[in-house]
């Protein structure tokens, strides 16, 4: 389940970094990679936001959970 985890978050981030990208330089860089409207692109799309649901889904058991020292 922590590898799911990890990869869903790490799809999310990429996600939210593109559309960063997007607002502050109207530069798309999945686009940029994969090409605009490729099937690989969509494939990056659709996996954020398979992704993003997920972690969405988790939120409720993340916020549960007690904050770690790390000390």
């Amino acid at each position: 389940m922590r590898t799911l985890n990890t990869i869903a978050l790490v799809l999310t981030i990429i996600g939210g970094l593109n559309w960063g990208l997007v607002g502050l330089a109207e530069f798309d860089l999945v686009a940029a990679i994969f090409g605009a409207g490729s099937a690989l692109a969509r494939i990056v799309y659709i996996a954020v936001g398979i992704s993003a649901a997920y972690c969405l889904s988790i939120l409720p058991i993340v916020a549960r959970e007690p904050v770690r020292s790390r000390v």
